[in-house]
């Protein structure tokens, strides 16, 4: 079985179509999307209108969630301009995901962990930036999962690990959001390091396992425009480069 694994979208539709045009000619069996669909300055009606017709097997986001709950932000953070940005049937859409999915294959996905959407499964923070967690902390973040496969997203970091006990954990990094700047104590980046979308392709042949962690250029210019256009400097700067500042800040 050939599983495309995609994340993080954040309504960054040139970067969904662009990924979209390549699993064209990739071909997979399957699409799973795990989460954080529309929040951000840039097309999230749009993008809901996409994963509708789609109907990809989709858990639920952080995000998916704050935009869904019925918080009073402006349009000028990224949760707020999608909020105003979608109707109550979207939104409801968004509310009604599931946390967690068990898909064929021994696969468990979810967002970011089994029993917390907003909690990092495969990295820590250190001097304010992600780094990989030792394998027995990820161990420990997996206590009642017990199937061979964890896809996870929430960091916009592209891994593949196999942990110890013979797990595998694979974050395909984000679609649509390759940096971002995180004020939450403690506050810290994560930088992908390019304008590249990314998602994977996860293989599975009886017992053997293999991924590929993919990323490929798209039209970034042009989402760069849109989030300058509605008042995000940063998302434009990190749309650009991928990195969440410029030197020096």
């Amino acid at each position: 079985m050939r599983l495309a694994v995609l994340a993080d979208i954040h309504g960054n539709l040139p970067a969904l179509e662009a990924v979209l045009a390549d699993l064209g000619r990739r071909g997979a069996d399957a699409i799973v999307h795990l989460g954080d669909c529309v929040s951000g300055p840039l097309w999230p009606r749009e993008t809901l209108d996409v994963l509708v017709a789609k109907g990809w097997p989709t858990v639920r986001g952080n995000h998916d969630r704050w935009v869904w709950e019925d918080w009073d932000e402006p349009l000028t953070t990224s949760d707020g301009y999608a909020r105003h940005a979608l109707d109550a049937a979207g939104r409801a859409w968004l509310g009604a995901l599931p946390m967690q999915l068990e898909l064929p294959g021994g696969i468990t996905a979810f967002h970011a962990r089994p029993d917390d959407d907003n909690a990092y499964l495969l990295e820590d923070v250190e001097g304010g930036r992600l780094v990989r967690a030792p394998a027995d902390a990820i161990a420990a973040r997996l206590t009642g999962v017990s199937g061979p496969i964890v896809l996870c997203g929430h960091s916009h970091l592209p891994w593949l690990l196999r942990l110890p006990d013979g797990r595998w954990v694979l974050n395909p990094g984000s679609i649509g959001a390759p940096a971002y700047d995180d004020p939450t104590p403690p506050a810290h980046v994560s930088e992908s390091g390019s304008p590249a979308a990314r998602y994977a392709m996860l293989e599975l042949d009886g017992d053997k396992v293999a991924a590929e962690l993919i990323a490929i250029p798209y039209d970034h210019d042009r989402a760069v425009r849109r989030a300058a256009e509605n008042g995000r400097p940063d998302w434009a700067h990190q749309l650009a480069t991928g990195f969440s500042r410029p030197p020096g800040t």
